[in-house]
């Protein structure tokens, strides 16, 4: 894509200092910047390069003040960072939302319905009676289930299974290979050491402006609906059991994984390999450390928690019930200390 100088101001609310015809074609980093590239400049010890560069131009904030001459054009801003991260949110967008029509083969059953705008990539599959919106974009091999409902502007990328029933919101974003409403772990134990399957017979609900990892696997409800809330960026490679709940705006990092009718609250970050117990809440504006395992509910919000070593159940209990004491105990040794 193509765009004048002046063009990519006017998305910044920026002021061109130089040609504002000159053209951009894509981004680049300012110590590789080269003819038809558009970089910035936020960190100072990135300032050299702005001598140097080759890039067309360079966003930078509205106080920059360069000590020699340049030899490309400047775009000031409020600032420089913000500035070019709106620069690539555009760019994005434009990107992801320049494919519009059906490839084939692609199938798409004639109870179904899809909006405006919208897009089917090469060995797609939509089931039936689903009702997909306006912009919706439906990359190559994707399977959407029966009866989906698929709200505005949300992009599935290649490879991405949408199981039946799942209810997905607008601009939501479903990356490669992600499984949305897969089976619950569902298990009854029998006398002989068998196991039953319990059936899973509700769905997944993904709020608007939801973002789902490459691999994720996020499971239908038994009953009922396993719910993401609104704004909850899910990454790479975690599991959300079923009749699972994540509040609004909640982070989780890879590789986590969250056991059945967990309740986690609004605005939490949970980073890498966090382990968390089915049947419990976890409280807003919680912080989880990577690789920490929660094994109870966490009340009061806020609480940042950290640490886990797995070992023998009764060893870990008994030792751990001395490391809650230790700061008591330290407290009444140094008291003996100064008896002595």
């Amino acid at each position: 894509m193509e765009f004048t100088l002046g063009q990519v101001a006017a998305i910044l609310q920026g002021k061109v200092e130089g040609d504002e015809n000159q053209k951009v074609t894509r981004l680049d980093k300012i110590q590789e910047g080269q003819q038809g590239g558009i970089s910035f400049l936020a960190n100072e010890k990135y300032t050299p390069y702005i001598y140097e560069t080759e890039a067309t131009a360079v966003i930078v904030s509205k106080d920059f003040t360069p000590t020699k001459a340049l030899k490309t054009n400047l775009i000031r801003v409020e600032d420089a960072y913000n500035g070019f991260t709106k620069l690539l949110e555009a760019y994005s967008m434009l990107m992801k939302s320049s494919k519009v029509g059906v490839e084939e083969p692609s199938y798409l059953d004639v109870s179904s319905s899809i909006g405006q705008q919208a897009y089917r990539g090469a060995f797609s599959y939509v089931g039936k009676n689903c009702s997909i919106g306006d912009s919706v974009k439906i990359h190559s091999h994707v399977h959407v289930g029966d009866r989906v409902k698929i709200g505005n502007n949300t992009i599935i990328h290649p490879g991405a299974k949408i199981c039946a029933d799942t209810v997905i919101g607008n601009n939501c974003e479903i990356h490669p290979g992600a499984v949305i409403g897969s089976d619950g772990f569902g298990f009854a134990p029998q006398e002989d050491g068998t196991y039953k399957t319990i059936p899973q017979i509700g769905n997944v609900i993904l709020e608007d402006n939801v973002s789902v990892g490459a691999n994720s696997t996020i499971d239908c409800a038994t009953m009922g609906s396993t719910l993401i809330k609104k704004g909850a960026k899910i990454d790479n490679m975690v599991q959300i059991a079923h009749n699972v709940i994540v509040g609004e705006n909640t982070v989780i990092a890879s590789q986590t994984g969250i056991s059945g009718s967990t309740e986690i609250g609004k605005n939490c970050i949970i980073a890498g390999k966090v382990g968390i117990v089915g049947h419990i809440k976890i409280a807003d504006n919680t912080t989880i450390g990577a690789n920490t395992g929660i094994s109870k509910s966490i009340k009061e919000s806020g609480t940042t928690l950290f640490g886990y070593v797995a070992m023998d159940m009764k060893n870990f209990l008994k030792s751990y019930s001395i490391f809650k004491k230790l700061g008591s105990i330290e407290d009444r040794i140094r008291e003996l200390e100064k008896k002595q």
